[in-house]
């Protein structure tokens, strides 16, 4: 007898047809290219490259703990005295070989003391932090890959390191991958930040939000509080009065969210506005923050600011747009905040303040 049972669990998949009426990111640098003779072309050549390669690193994290570059910490450190792990190595080995095929003479990355010279002929760099996030490896917390695009200046083979030196608004692209629920790719060209997620019915990335604009005003920062006590005393006093809430001088409640994973607070600030800070510190190699200017903070700021948000250096110093310091060296660190423009330009009056 023929059963007319369904399963509540069978769900009715859209068609390849219905996946593809959404702009791929093929369509999307194909047109980018036609529009740009200069460097359009080179550029989007080298996006579909990593995206490509990011979908390898993707099924790597998908294995787990099952995998075999989940085993834990490879027993050296990166350029920067950070514990690397068989991930970190193994993303940043498949990022280096996918640029190897595409316009790019020099790679340089948070794993390698040194530029790599690939081709002394071509005329782009890659900035890259392979695997952003990486001690959220065995937690199951997002993580990404951050990189940034740029023109090769001077003589690469004799040296490389001056390309690496431009400021960040140099910068011909840049973008995050985010290996988390989705496979997303968070991507601007310098005509606004883009959105595309990966549909693995399809095979392809697919643009999930055109021109994607930060909320200018929030309720929300990311900070990690734990290091309250060791931070200046005008960085203590803004996230005080952000405490304070409905009583307080903001006349309103913030709520915190840290993930420890800049790709993931910085996914989160896209979608629904806010505000991250990681400042420098008292501790012994605090003084200026963690990140990385080049190939961490630059690329988010380019980021941030084409969805019109904010991207400030808060230090000693004073208050410096992200994009317009220049480098003094691949690893260099830099106090970041970044995220929705008015509570960044409030952060920028609290550091003036004398």
């Amino acid at each position: 007898m023929t059963s007319n049972y369904v399963s509540p669990f069978i769900i009715d998949e859209p068609t390849r047809e219905q996946i593809l009426t959404g702009t791929s990111l093929e369509d999307f640098l194909e047109n980018h290219a036609k529009s740009n003779p200069g460097d359009g072309r080179a550029v989007s050549d080298i996006l579909l490259g990593l995206a490509k390669c990011s979908i390898q690193v993707r099924e790597t994290i998908n294995q787990g703990a099952l995998g075999s570059a989940f085993a834990g910490v490879k027993g050296s450190t990166n350029a920067d005295g950070d514990n690397q792990k068989e991930l970190d190595v193994l993303a940043d080995d498949n990022f280096l070989d996918a640029m190897r095929s595409v316009p790019v003479a020099l790679y340089g990355s948070e794993e390698i003391n040194n530029p790599v010279l690939l081709d002394s002929e071509k005329k782009y760099a890659i900035a890259i932090d392979p695997l952003d996030g990486s001690s959220n490896i065995d937690t199951n917390v997002s993580i990404g890959t951050i990189f940034g695009v740029l023109p090769v200046v001077g003589e690469p083979a004799k040296n490389p390191d001056e390309t690496f030196l431009q400021p960040g608004s140099a910068q011909l692209a840049a973008g995050f991958f985010i290996y988390g629920p989705q496979l997303a790719f968070v991507v601007s060209v310098g005509n606004g930040t883009h959105i595309f997620v990966y549909s693995a019915r399809s095979g392809a990335f697919i643009l999930a939000y055109e021109n994607i604009m930060i909320p200018d005003q929030t309720n929300e920062f990311a900070i990690n509080a734990s290091n309250h006590r060791q931070w200046s005393a005008k960085q203590q006093h803004y996230i005080d009065e952000l405490l304070a809430g409905v009583d307080g001088p903001r006349g309103k409640r913030f709520n915190m969210r840290w993930v420890g994973s800049m790709v993931a607070d910085a996914y989160r600030i896209l979608i629904r506005g806010g505000i991250f800070m990681y400042p420098g510190d008292r501790r012994k190699g605090y003084s200026d923050g963690r990140l990385r200017l080049v190939y961490e903070a630059n690329p988010v700021s380019m980021l941030a600011e084409q969805a019109g948000g904010g991207a400030i250096c808060c230090n000693k110093d004073g208050v410096t747009r992200i994009l317009d310091i220049i480098p003094t060296g691949l690893h260099q660190r830099i106090p970041l905040a970044f995220g929705s423009s008015k509570e960044v330009d409030c952060l920028a009056g609290y550091s003036k303040k004398s």
